[in-house]
């Protein structure tokens, strides 16, 4: 009886650390979201630009409009791409988080 306990708590605080990795994921996902809305709308400025320009660091350099183009085209597709992966992690990490759920609760009906 009391082995069965220790391990109901071993599997709870592996949810709670289960938990803080889902938060720490989402928290990820949702800055990548940000950052694509970001170069989303420069795209969209781009556009209507004549005149185009990068700011680097503390300064602001004029640039081509196909090459700042072309850089926040290749920005985008990579933050798509972490997104995606993220969302991966985000599911596989609910799978593991349901399934050991249901285990820690059928322990506890049990008792």
């Amino acid at each position: 009886m009391k082995q069965i306990q220790k391990e109901t708590e071993r599997k709870i605080a592996q949810l709670q650390l289960i938990e803080q990795n889902m938060q720490n994921t989402l928290m990820q996902k949702q800055h990548f979201q940000s950052e694509l809305l970001e170069v989303e709308n420069a795209l969209k400025e781009i556009d209507g630009a004549e005149e185009v320009y990068k700011i680097v660091g503390n300064i602001m350099l004029s640039k081509k409009k196909e090459d700042l183009k072309k850089e926040l085209g290749s920005k985008k597709e990579i933050i798509n791409i972490r997104i995606k992966n993220l969302q991966k992690e985000e599911l596989k990490t609910k799978e593991k988080a349901n399934a050991l759920q249901k285990e820690v609760i059928g322990e506890i009906e049990d008792d």
